[in-house]
């Protein structure tokens, strides 16, 4: 709180000292001592702070582990000579590798130039969540930048639109209508306010003529998946975002088939109906408008160029699904949700990951214009929570997740906890086998023997 100051009192105080000053001729001296020490009070010493030298920050190390989850959690470390790291995560199920054959391509650079490290390695990254180790890089170059310039990440990406971000709970399937309704149910006691159901194949095919040779649901197997929908939407109440996903090997036919099923139901959104959705968006673009059910797809999509201007431009599904490591982490996820909001699209955030990439999601979320909202994937963890050491516990609060305004990402992990919990054995160990460049595009690596231009006999760079 503020400290107020009452000026008048302070400045009759100020003359009632000088004329009882003035008026005693053997304190002069004194009093001019007494009188310069109260126009000019000492300032306390600044603090001491590490990351100081910004135009002098260095990329000196990277490292990673992999904590074993639903869908492991690999997370990155990335180091500077000042002290100061950055935490981020590779998509969730992915691999430490994604990032870590990056490093040679990052070190040695000034963490705070994020848009040029970035550009450095945009050609490394790809669609179908191969390579996410971009991402994961993006996210921790930001929680350095916060930590240095003493900001939180949302900061860095813009202005703060909303102090918690509410968040969709997916939930995992079961044949029998009545456990599905009561997996759901948890997840409403729980205070999750939005919600969605996988509803796999799979859940029916054991049902007589349920299921046809491509692996899809007939009209009589489709009629078994909603009866599982139905399940979920009584639990819930008619009112309340119910989305669904999974549905299998379909085509566009199915998918126009499936949506129109599901309309009763009133979807918030019929997750990922074909493949591939940075090249067929004449599919997704023909199921939209054949039915009524919201269609929202990207999360195996890269970056708005290479996955989503296409789909956004053609107005070819009714939201978009960004991943939020596997579309390109904080910057590239702007981009993409910003373009699409020029165009009257919905973003909700695709998030299967750690607390990291929560948090992440959270910061980027406070600032976009035309949000959701954000997934979480692990509800039957009790111990996710306790793998970072956050401002708030527990993270999820009431269905939503608090925006933190501490520097950079805001969260630490909890060393101990996460070391309980490695898929294999490491916890950020020097990675030299990565210190050299192991992939990379066209680049020259210096002089060969040979003739030059003269005919001179040379070991140089000549052309």
């Amino acid at each position: 709180m503020p400290i107020r100051v009452d000026i008048k009192k302070a400045e009759a105080t100020r003359r009632k000292l000088l004329q009882t000053a003035a008026g005693a001729a053997a304190f002069g001296p004194a009093f001019k001592l007494m009188e310069s020490a109260l126009g000019a009070q000492p300032k306390p010493a600044p603090a001491v702070n590490r990351n100081s030298a910004p135009s002098d920050l260095k990329i000196t190390d990277m490292r990673a582990c992999t904590v074993a989850a639903n869908y492991d959690y690999p997370i990155i470390r990335i180091d500077t000579n000042q002290g100061v790291y950055g935490l981020g995560e590779i998509f969730a199920a992915g691999v430490k590798g994604s990032a870590l054959m990056l490093k040679a391509h990052i070190v040695g650079r000034n963490p705070l130039e994020i848009s040029s490290i970035l550009r450095r390695i945009r050609n490394s990254a790809g669609q179908y969540f191969w390579n996410s180790g971009y991402g994961a890089i993006d996210v921790a170059l930001h929680d350095i930048a916060g930590k240095v310039y003493g900001v939180p990440v949302w900061r860095l990406l813009g202005e703060k639109l909303r102090d918690k971000v509410i968040i969709y709970c997916d939930t995992t399937g079961h044949k029998d209508p009545k456990v599905y309704a009561k997996r759901v149910a948890r997840r409403k006691e729980a205070g999750f306010k939005c919600f969605k159901m996988d509803l796999y194949t799979y859940l029916v095919k054991d049902r007589p003529g349920a299921v046809d040779a491509r692996g899809v649901a007939t009209p009589k197997g489709l009629g078994y998946l909603c009866e599982l929908l139905e399940a979920g939407r009584e639990v819930i109440g008619a009112e309340t975002p119910l989305a669904a996903d999974h549905f299998g090997p379909l085509n566009v036919d199915d998918s126009i088939r499936y949506c129109r099923a599901f309309e009763p139901y009133g979807l918030a959104w019929a997750e990922d109906l074909i493949a591939e959705c940075w090249l067929n968006w004449r599919g997704f673009k023909t199921i939209k408008e054949n039915t009524t059910t919201p269609v929202l797809t990207g999360e195996q999509a890269f970056g708005l160029e290479e996955g989503f201007r296409d789909l956004i431009q053609n107005y070819a599904v009714d939201l978009i699904h960004p991943d939020y490591i596997g579309s390109g982490g904080l910057l590239e996820i702007k981009r993409i949700a910003d373009f699409a909001a020029a165009h009257g699209i919905p973003t909700v955030l695709h998030m299967p990951g750690s607390p990291i990439g929560q948090i992440a999601m959270a910061h980027l979320a406070a600032v976009l214009t035309n949000f959701v909202s954000c997934e979480h994937h692990a509800a039957d963890m009790p111990w996710w929570d306790d793998l970072v050491k956050a401002p708030f516990k527990p993270i999820l609060q009431d269905g939503y997740v608090q925006v933190p305004n501490a520097p950079g990402l805001g969260v630490e992990l909890n060393e101990e906890v996460v070391k309980k919990h490695l898929r294999e054995p490491g916890y950020f160990e020097p990675t030299p086998m990565f210190d050299q460049v192991i992939t990379s595009g066209w680049r020259r690596t210096g002089p060969w023997p040979h003739y030059d231009e003269e005919g001179n006999w040379c070991d140089c760079v000549t052309y």
